[in-house]
């Protein structure tokens, strides 16, 4: 049985900023990770770690060279965006303002399970996203394929 995080949720966001993350999300959060969730801003969206996957990462991007400038501009803009949050007993998180702003993130979310990870879009965006990468899907697979995939 697969014990990561798949499929879409579409969820309205409250005027606190909080968002209900999906029964089946926190039933592999509750029996894999706990209730502790890292977001950050990647792409046009908001990425949720568990904190054991975003340890994880840690410990690959402390092998990146700070001597380059590339670097050095994204480990700040990864972690200026970085928050901690934990699930309420609704099962839900506060997003902070400065990350939802960041994303265009208000009224309805998409909640995208990524295996490892969650993340969560301004419904629109991932709206327009999906329009716009629907066709390319197969070629991008069939790239894939070639490494090993």
């Amino acid at each position: 049985m697969f014990s990561g995080f798949i499929g879409t949720y579409y969820i309205s966001i409250d005027q606190k900023g909080r968002l209900s993350i999906p029964a089946k999300f926190r039933e592999t959060l509750n029996s894999k990770y706990g209730n502790q969730l890292i977001l950050t801003k990647f792409d046009n969206s908001i990425s949720a770690y568990p904190a054991e996957e975003w340890v994880a990462l840690e410990e690959k991007r402390k092998s990146l060279s700070t001597m380059k400038k590339d670097v050095r501009d994204y480990m700040r803009l990864l972690y200026s965006f970085a928050a901690e949050c934990n699930l309420d007993k609704q099962g839900r998180i506060l997003i902070p303002a400065p990350l939802r702003e960041s994303v265009s993130l208000d009224g309805e979310a998409a909640v995208i399970g990524m295996s490892n990870k969650i993340e969560i879009w301004n419904r629109n965006i991932w709206d327009s996203f999906l329009k716009e990468n629907k066709e390319k899907y197969e070629d991008i697979a069939e790239g894939l394929s070639e490494l090993g995939f």
